[in-house]
């Protein structure tokens, strides 16, 4: 997936898309994975999960064909919707497979250290596919002009035919027993959607602290979503056409580490808070504010890198106190739906973020756009500040 990630807005651009059609596309994406992701959640669980990861990896090759081979809106539409059904239906299925195969070859033995080898695998992938995808159009880019292509499709060209291989191998490598298939599987999926949302509704209603994390989580996707979508737009100008996207890679991939980072700090960040992880939130998103303001008003590409590796380690330290405090606040029959619930409204958050910013930007500017995603920031803040109250209520009753 790294080899198109660092360079899909310049792609669009180059497209003819302005901000806030890309805005929209993102936002097409976002859309058909909150409308597929709790259908399909429980798919691979009744047919299997090789034939759904197939199924999965067909989307992005039809995705990544269809982005090839136009510039029109409606069809990179359609292909930012295959992207999200890939997506949903890729979603845990491969991991479970893995954990299921791990106990049954050694049951005694702890599975975390491995998934561990697992995620740090995921992440070196996108990184070197960052790279590799920002460095393909300035090596490459002038032999695919010569023959009528864009110079960003030769990532998007050479993520295909790794696609391609992953089909294979997954076919070759992956060992399942084959299930009994269950044609009503996916239309109960459909069926089962308006009572997992109602019920989760009616938990976090229930709930005030849950009602508040997730508004939090919501207006904190609004806020940041944007500026990880359209950067390589902003800061592409900063750059010499010759290596800019070589450059615009290899910051991309520094973005993937600089998360993973911040994830690592997230514990020790908890204790000078005694483990207050509202109070964690609160203090993250207010950094997260001032850097995207910084962000914003940065001219060099120096300057804006340094504040962008600041502001992806904050991103990074967000994610564990907010999963801490959903995880202490539901009991393991609610888990699932809530967990559900959140993908949902994060998702409609990014959306709507993206949307917002994306007219903001195209009627003002981007860093404009950026500025008025700072104060939904601010918002977020307040509301952590509220749910640090509200935890301290619950946790007296």
């Amino acid at each position: 997936m790294g080899l198109t990630v660092a360079v899909v807005a310049l792609a669009l651009t180059d497209r003819g898309m302005d901000l806030l059609q890309i805005s929209l596309l993102f936002g097409v994406y976002s859309l058909t994975t909150i409308a597929m992701e709790l259908p399909f959640g429980g798919l691979a669980d009744s047919i299997g999960r090789k034939p759904v990861f197939l199924t999965a990896v067909v989307a992005s090759l039809i995705s990544l064909a269809l982005f090839l081979s136009t510039s029109d809106f409606y069809v990179l539409a359609l292909s930012f919707a295959f992207i999200g059904f890939g997506r949903a239906l890729r979603s845990g299925t491969l991991d479970a497979w893995f954990v299921e195969t791990f106990k049954a070859a050694a049951p005694n033995v702890d599975v975390q250290p491995a998934l561990a080898k697992a995620q740090s695998a995921n992440a070196v992938g996108l990184a070197l596919g960052a790279v590799l995808g920002g460095l393909l159009p300035d090596i490459l880019g002038s032999v695919a002009e010569s023959i009528g292509f864009s110079i960003y499709d030769v990532p998007y060209a050479a993520s295909f035919g790794v696609m391609l291989g992953v089909f294979v191998f997954t076919v070759l490598a992956i060992v399942e027993k084959p299930r009994s298939m269950d044609p009503g599987a996916l239309r109960q999926g459909f069926a089962n959607v308006p009572f997992v949302i109602k019920d989760a509704g009616i938990l976090a209603l229930k709930h005030p602290a849950l009602s508040v994390l997730l508004a939090t989580l919501a207006f904190f996707l609004m806020a940041t979503n944007p500026v990880e979508v359209i950067w390589p737009t902003h800061a592409k100008p900063m750059l010499d056409e010759g290596y800019a996207n070589t450059v615009i890679g290899v910051v991309t991939a520094t973005y993937f580490f600089s998360i993973a980072f911040g994830a690592s700090l997230s514990p020790y960040i908890s204790r000078i808070f005694k483990r207050q992880h509202a109070m964690t939130l609160a203090a993250t998103f207010a950094c997260l504010a001032g850097l995207q303001i910084a962000l914003a008003l940065q001219g060099n590409i120096l300057g804006f890198v340094t504040v962008f590796v600041l502001y992806s380690v904050f991103l990074g330290v967000s994610e564990t106190p907010a999963s801490s405090i959903l995880h202490r606040c539901v009991e393991d029959r609610q888990r699932s739906t809530m967990l559900s619930l959140r993908s949902l409204i994060q998702q409609l958050g990014a959306a709507l973020g993206l949307l917002l910013a994306g007219t903001v930007a195209e009627i003002y500017s981007t860093p404009i756009a950026w500025i008025v995603g700072a104060v939904l920031l601010f918002i977020a803040v307040i509301l952590s500040l509220v749910l640090v109250k509200q935890l301290a209520v619950e946790a007296y009753s």
